[in-house]
């Protein structure tokens, strides 16, 4: 069975994604309230109702916003460690169907392992995945995805944990030169967006992808965009480097952005 995989959303107003693996319907992320997360499916042919899953990162809006709405879809089972479903479950009026894992541990749900680890972000403890599929043989070939968003800088064990995935998503959030010049954010604000528990610049999006040796990815997405601080020629312009050295297919998902299906064998 191939892994059916699409961004429904990046940047900072929400982030989510949609993964499928034969009869598994999961997100990854869910940013945005439900009503417009389950407009994005429907979209592509999905629902709310046919998802079977969500596994959070972290606490931040832009990641969990869903959660409000799914008093209407008490069949969605949400993974998340401790702490970020005791942050998200104070602000909730209804008790959500919590699956708890231990940051690091690896977990299985229906047909997929997932693979959890620490990120440095400043939630309350925030992490990346890395979800594969399949036994490794002919008849079910391992294929894998890591999510690596929200984090300010990447140390030596997630530049390992992502180096095996077939599809990376990770995020090219902001161009310092924009983020300085920008009006709009306070230099606290700037602070933390460019501190080591923020945000990776476009430079440090390109240090980390084509710095990690001999990476099996065959399509990176570069996501998670600043609709202030960040644009597509920046981001383009930082990685182009990288699309010479690497053999992969790269996508730059526009602030609010989607993108087309990728099925993967």
């Amino acid at each position: 069975m191939p892994l059916r995989f699409r961004i429904l959303g990046s940047g900072s107003a929400g982030n989510a994604a949609f993964l499928q693996s034969g009869d598994t319907r999961v997100l990854v992320d869910a940013g945005f309230s439900a009503r417009r997360l389950n407009e994005m499916l429907t979209e592509c042919g999905e629902s709310l109702d046919r998802i079977d899953a969500i596994f959070l990162t972290h606490e931040h809006s832009d990641h969990s916003a869903c959660l409000k709405g799914l008093a209407r879809h008490p069949h969605i089972k949400v993974f998340a460690n401790r702490a970020t479903s005791v942050t998200l479950q104070r602000n909730l009026k209804y008790q959500v169907s919590w699956t708890l894992f231990e940051t690091g541990s690896t977990f299985h749900f229906r047909d997929l392992e997932i693979s959890s680890f620490a990120v440095p972000h400043d939630a309350q403890d925030p992490v990346g995945f890395v979800i594969s599929h399949g036994h490794g043989d002919l008849l079910s070939p391992r294929l894998s995805l890591a999510w690596l968003t929200d984090l300010g800088h990447a140390p030596v064990h997630v530049r390992e944990r992502i180096r095996e995935a077939d599809i990376l998503v990770v995020e090219s959030n902001y161009c310092p030169q924009l983020l300085e010049a920008d009006t709009k954010r306070p230099w606290a604000v700037k602070q933390r967006i460019n501190g080591r528990h923020g945000h990776l610049s476009n430079a440090a999006a390109h240090e980390l992808i084509s710095t990690i040796e001999n990476p099996r990815w065959r399509h990176v997405y570069l996501t998670h965009l600043s609709r202030d601080c960040n644009s597509l020629a920046a981001v383009q312009t930082a990685i182009e480097p990288a699309r010479a050295l690497l053999r992969c297919e790269f996508s730059i998902v526009a602030p609010g952005g989607n993108t087309p299906f990728l099925d993967l064998h």
